[in-house]
């Protein structure tokens, strides 16, 4: 059951905050009250003003006026909706409330039927902009998976398989390869997908620090330690909670993980008691666990918790056939971003994408494209727009240049072989990937590298 709408009612009159708060209620709203400007930007700051849906906020304060303290709010919390409320309402007033992004303005005494049709109209609109947010990101993000590749196309299929259900899902893959867009993309598509996302970064942030980041603290509970803190993991409840870089966290911290995943609940550091927490947790590493595991680094019981269903990302070089399309989506995303004209990828520019390794991945094809769509000055991206991967390939010998041969046999048999030890380093050596991609049964291939001497070599 989703927990009630929370609306902070901000009004130096006592008698004003008790009877909207009355009525709110009756509403079935959650009420937090304040009585000044401060005091409301304070549970804004504070973690939990996280969890405020909508502001009531009364023109007249004392100290900072609601004007000014709705000026620093959307700061805070620009998609937060606030209504503002005055007893001394004036055209001026609600014109340069809604400049500073009110959604709508109302005056004393309050009519209680406009007060619930404008609140329920301010949080709507909030819901349907929220939304619109996460649908456009699972756009831009499915630009990420144009899956033109077998290898792509089965992950996909993954995802559509674990993401409707509650299975923790282990992410492995190199670095760049879009382990977090795969952890986005399962929660969008997940029934988890209207509640919060949250990421961590487990190699980001100091050992000392982690459990606070992870299960919360009490103020006080160390030094600078000023006010309370959730944590992740109950910022996240209801959601996703995205461990990235999960093996680079200390033994400690895993048993902490462990546990709070046995028992669903967190305890935040200087006490205060355990909180039971609902999360569905993914992870994400480009360690090798089992190794990790063997050289005694990473807990075997808090991986097998973890890896309930491992998804491995292939790196850009295992799926060639999605290089072009990716390096076309974010030309034209990049373009519309920055305003410029729409260009296109030259013959010359697609070689020489094509030839590349791409140790980055597809970070590092979209950071190349980006570079191209600022410093290309044509509407065509050539291989000079490349910048040092141009220079790297231009550097190579010509693929067309190659030895004289005394018979076609002899040439057929040499490109073959050329041809087939590239699929074989595209694949790792995976030799059931090349038989899938040149078109041939696993058998004869091994036959037909033998007989042009080419001994296969599976990583």
């Amino acid at each position: 059951m989703r927990p009630p709408l929370t609306i902070l009612l901000v009004d130096d009159e006592p008698g004003i905050r008790r009877s909207l708060g009355e009525a709110l209620k009756d509403e079935g709203y959650h009420v937090v009250k304040a009585e000044r400007g401060e005091q409301a930007l304070d549970l804004l700051q504070n973690p939990d003003g996280e969890g405020i849906d909508l502001v009531l906020l009364d023109v007249w304060l004392p100290g900072l006026d609601g004007l000014e303290t709705l000026k620093q709010a959307r700061l805070l919390r620009p998609a937060l909706p606030v209504v503002m409320i005055s007893g001394h309402g004036s055209i001026d007033t609600a014109l340069q409330a809604t400049k500073l992004g009110a959604f709508d303005f109302l005056e004393k005494p309050i009519d209680l039927d406009r007060l619930l049709l404008v609140t329920g109209n301010a949080l709507r609109q909030s819901r349907l902009e929220q939304e619109n947010q996460r649908l456009m990101e699972a756009v831009e993000g499915g630009r990420f998976f144009l899956a033109e590749s077998p290898a792509m196309k089965r992950l996909l299929s993954d995802v559509q398989l674990v993401a409707p259900t509650e299975g923790r899902v282990l992410l492995t893959g190199e670095n760049g390869s879009g382990k977090e867009e795969v952890a986005r993309l399962i929660h969008a598509q997940s029934a988890r997908r209207d509640a919060p996302f949250v990421e961590v970064n487990c190699a980001a942030i100091p050992e000392e620090l982690i459990e606070s980041e992870l299960f919360g603290h009490q103020k006080g509970a160390f030094t600078g330690a000023v006010r309370d803190q959730k944590g992740k993991f109950r910022e996240a409840d209801g959601g996703t909670l995205f461990l990235d870089e999960v093996g680079d966290m200390s033994l400690k911290t895993q048993a902490k993980v462990l546990r709070a995943l046995q028992e669903g609940r967190v305890e935040p550091i200087g006490g205060g008691g355990a909180v039971g927490v609902d999360v569905r947790v993914i992870t994400a590493t480009n360690k090798d666990l089992a190794g990790e595991i063997a050289r005694g680094r990473f807990r075997e019981d808090l991986y097998f918790r973890l890896a309930v269903v491992p998804l491995r990302i292939p790196p850009l070089r295992e799926r060639p056939e999605d290089i072009i399309p990716l390096a076309e989506g974010f030309i034209a995303r990049i373009a519309r971003q920055y305003g410029r004209p729409p260009k296109r990828l030259g013959p010359d520019a697609k070689d020489t994408l094509l030839r590349h390794d791409w140790p980055g991945n597809v970070r590092e094809l979209k950071n190349l494209m980006e570079r191209a769509v600022i410093l290309g000055r044509g509407a065509e991206i050539g291989p000079r727009d490349l910048g040092p991967l141009a220079v790297r390939h231009l550097a190579e010998p010509d693929p067309f240049s190659f030895p004289e041969f005394p018979s076609l046999k002899e040439a057929r048999d040499w490109f073959e072989g050329q041809y087939l030890q590239r699929e074989l380093k595209l694949q790792n050596g995976n030799m059931t990937r090349v038989a899938e991609r040149v078109g041939m049964d696993r058998s004869n291939l091994y036959k037909r590298l033998k007989a042009l001497g080419i001994e296969p070599r599976e990583s």
